[in-house]
């Protein structure tokens, strides 16, 4: 389990965006983030990636603490992946190419039987395995950034806001494709993400964040349905 108990971080030390916050993710949870634009979603995921060091509080990830650990650490030794929610893949390179450098600290043989396994996973990756990133859609683009973080076999996926700049049609498919690589890869997901509505439908648990605290939290299905959390968030009234 991921945990995050009462955090203060920020970008300066002279304006903290986290102020004591606290959430958690279990293994085979989809555990979503939501609230308005400003609130600290982004800064909070790259706290617990390591791109954010908090000045107070503790970044576990079951009994360790991993609060102090950069980047290239967690992913090779805490088993932690990280999809930003821009500049995702490298769009000069190919399919094959962003998978392999996915995985390179993977053994030859290992790494090639996972792209292998990924490529079976989401077919899309393997009819354009030699075509450049750039000449793929948005959606394509977000499958194929999603699997190079899962080449190393991650325990938890941290996602920023997967659906960015994605047509309404690509959006479901991309929802479902995170909902599938959960159960297929037995990991767990935490998830920052600006479309309310999809990500409750997928979701587990939800937070919404408000001035860098937690202001509502609970199962992702009672949410959607509460009039709080569209007084808060939503706008208007649950029906």
């Amino acid at each position: 389990m991921i945990s995050v108990n009462n955090v203060i971080a920020g970008y300066t030390r002279e304006v903290d965006i986290l102020r004591g916050i606290s959430i958690n993710a279990r293994q085979l949870e989809i555990v979503t983030i939501l609230g308005p634009n400003g609130c600290g979603k982004s800064t909070l995921l790259k706290t617990v990636a390591g791109f954010v060091l908090p000045r107070e509080g503790t970044v576990t990830l079951d009994d360790a603490d991993i609060g102090q650990v950069p980047v290239h650490r967690k992913v090779r030794k805490h088993e932690i992946g990280f999809v930003p929610q821009t500049d995702n893949v490298f769009g000069a390179l190919s399919v094959w190419e962003n998978l392999v450098l996915g995985g390179q600290f993977m053994q030859e043989r290992d790494r090639k039987a996972r792209v292998d396994e990924l490529c079976e996973a989401y077919p899309v990756l393997k009819r354009k395995i030699r075509a450049r990133a750039a000449s793929l859609s948005g959606g394509e683009r977000q499958i194929l950034s999603l699997a190079r973080a899962l080449m190393p076999r991650p325990r938890f996926l941290l996602l920023d806001e997967p659906s960015a700049g994605l047509s309404p049609k690509m959006l479901g498919e991309v929802f479902n494709a995170i909902v599938e690589l959960r159960n297929t890869e037995r990991i767990g997901v935490l998830m920052v993400e600006q479309n309310a509505t999809e990500a409750l439908r997928i979701s587990d648990r939800t937070y919404v964040l408000s001035m860098g605290q937690v202001a509502l939290e609970g199962k992702a299905s009672d949410l959607l349905a509460s009039d709080e959390m569209r007084r808060l968030y939503l706008g208007g009234r649950a029906h």
